[in-house]
């Protein structure tokens, strides 16, 4: 167990996450959003269709690529943005080497819908 102010401190500016964590209040959905605390506030009635909707999106992409992707990701969070470029280069030569991303940008060149092996 931990203080949610470590993830809080890393999600939202200074001011707002000293502000929730001294007061102790909530801020409201709308603010979550204004902050970039969530990505996106939908109605609770359009919720699950909201969430289906974004796991089929995810789910029509190659699952090898979007690993690479979070993988990358989360290991550049730590690098300063120099050392996050310079790595970012190399793992983009090594995503275009993959038959998914190849996949991808041919089906984007011929206007047509992938077909991913992994």
């Amino acid at each position: 167990c931990s203080t949610p102010g470590i993830a809080l401190a890393r999600a939202v500016p200074r001011k707002v996450a000293l502000q929730m964590l001294l007061t102790g209040k909530p801020i409201t959905a709308q603010e979550a959003l204004l902050h970039g605390l969530v990505s996106k506030v939908v109605p609770e009635e359009k919720l699950k269709e909201e969430v289906m909707r974004m796991a089929l999106s995810i789910c029509g992409t190659s699952g090898a690529v979007i690993a690479r992707g979070k993988a990358f990701y989360n290991k550049q969070i730590a690098m300063d943005r120099n050392r996050a470029y310079k790595n970012g280069e190399v793992e983009m030569v090594e995503n275009l080497r993959m038959v998914d991303a190849q996949e991808g940008i041919d089906a984007f060149l011929k206007k047509r819908k992938p077909k991913w092996v992994h």
